[in-house]
């Protein structure tokens, strides 16, 4: 089966899944994506798994008030329209069985012009939450409405994923589960190299005498880390133990978050700053649970990679990742827009600071499910779906 992705961009934990995909479609899957967004890094590992499947456009015009590159925005809050020159022509070109697109923009136009024209049955890999979606507006949602009827399959994230577009009218019998996954096999074999004095020697850098709670991510608002600091000033107030609160990460509230701390003389924090991936693997492994208080995610990749390291977890409720991944058994899951919820969150962690290491396994087991090759066969699974789909339908 001749697979095409449209996707403009992709990150690391991409590799494996194309990987995957490329193994079960005969080794006939190609990918066309914007040379200038992905990472040289990323797109030489693209390139060693797929050879001159993996093309690379150099050509883009933008419609709209949002740069090529933005994670920091909520979702809907601009708007953006990329378009390639040439880029229907290339798809075309590919010859395709299927088409796979990402989400209801980017470049998934391509796919639904070569849909609309030659017929190729589609699948679309879809994200977005009910959450994340709230403020979508009246003319994404008739648009994507409108276009769904050249999209055969959709592969969702999770079941979050599947109550929006439930909640726009996509059927459920053409949904697949699963696409999305984290790269966590070098990341848990890098953590189980470092030596217990490495771990030692941070832990006593950082200060941390007793429980360690570890965030990794931006420091922006959409990650709700002001709401976390607030919520810690508050906890610190009633809560006497050893336990500090640990920020790995950059981004444009670090010197707001700074002065809230030194202005309430906030204890126990530490401001860790941007840390190399490579170089991470000591601090999941010196801490003791994870935490990530975001407002909006459609699924946070940090999560399944803090499992895989034998972290607890204790997430927003407004993680679209927590139903599959974050249960009473491995974590709790809060409001961060509630401080209460967010303090007896952190009372719970330092409660049961004795059981943090057997829930860390339980995560361990947990994400042990969610592979690059489940991720893989989700995507064929909706692959067959569309093609069906498209049997039965003409086109």
């Amino acid at each position: 089966m001749k697979i095409t992705w449209v996707t403009r961009s992709f990150l690391d934990y991409r590799i494996p899944v194309f990987k995957a995909l490329d193994e079960m479609c005969g080794h006939q899957l190609t990918v066309v994506y914007y040379k200038d967004i992905p990472p040289k890094r990323t797109q030489d590992k693209l390139k060693a798994v797929l050879g001159d499947r993996a093309i690379a456009r150099e050509r883009e015009l933008r419609i709209g008030n949002r740069p090529k590159v933005d994670n920091a925005s909520k979702a809907n809050s601009s708007i953006r329209i990329p378009l390639s020159p040439g880029l229907i022509k290339q798809v075309m070109q590919t010859k395709p069985d299927v088409l796979v697109s990402d989400g209801f923009m980017q470049w998934t136009y391509a796919a639904l012009v070569t849909r609309f024209l030659k017929g190729v049955p589609h699948v679309m890999c879809y994200e977005r939450t009910k959450h994340t979606e709230r403020n979508a507006g009246k003319l994404r949602t008739a648009y994507r409405k409108f276009v769904s009827h050249w999209i055969d399959a959709i592969d969702c994230n999770g079941v979050q994923t599947e109550e929006y577009l439930a909640e726009i009218g996509y059927p459920k019998n053409r949904l697949t589960h699963g696409h999305m996954v984290a790269d966590v096999v070098g990341l848990s074999k890098a953590v189980a190299e470092t030596s217990d004095d490495v771990v030692s020697t941070l832990r006593d850098m950082l200060g941390c005498k007793n429980t360690m709670i570890l965030f990794v991510g931006q420091l922006i608002p959409r990650k709700g880390v002001k709401e976390l600091i607030e919520a810690w000033c508050s906890f610190k107030e009633r809560e006497e133990s050893d336990v500090t609160l640990v920020y790995v990460g950059n981004g444009a509230q670090m010197g707001e978050i700074k002065q809230l701390i030194t202005d309430k003389n906030i204890p126990d924090v530490v401001l860790a700053g941007a840390v190399d991936y490579d170089l991470i693997a000591p601090y999941y492994k010196a801490a003791d649970c994870f935490i990530i208080p975001t407002l909006e995610d459609n699924w946070s990749l940090v999560v399944p990679e803090a499992m895989a390291c034998g972290l607890p977890i204790a997430t927003s409720k407004y993680n679209g990742c927590h139903p599959e991944l974050v249960h009473p058994e491995n974590g709790w899951v809060f409001d961060p827009l509630d401080k209460d919820s967010i303090v007896r969150t952190l009372q719970e962690i330092v409660k049961r600071s004795a059981d943090l290491k057997q829930m860390g396994e339980v995560s361990r087991e947990i994400v042990s499910h969610h592979t690059p090759e489940r991720a893989a066969q989700s995507i064929m699974d909706a692959c067959y779906i569309a093609i069906n789909h498209r049997k039965k339908h003409g086109k």
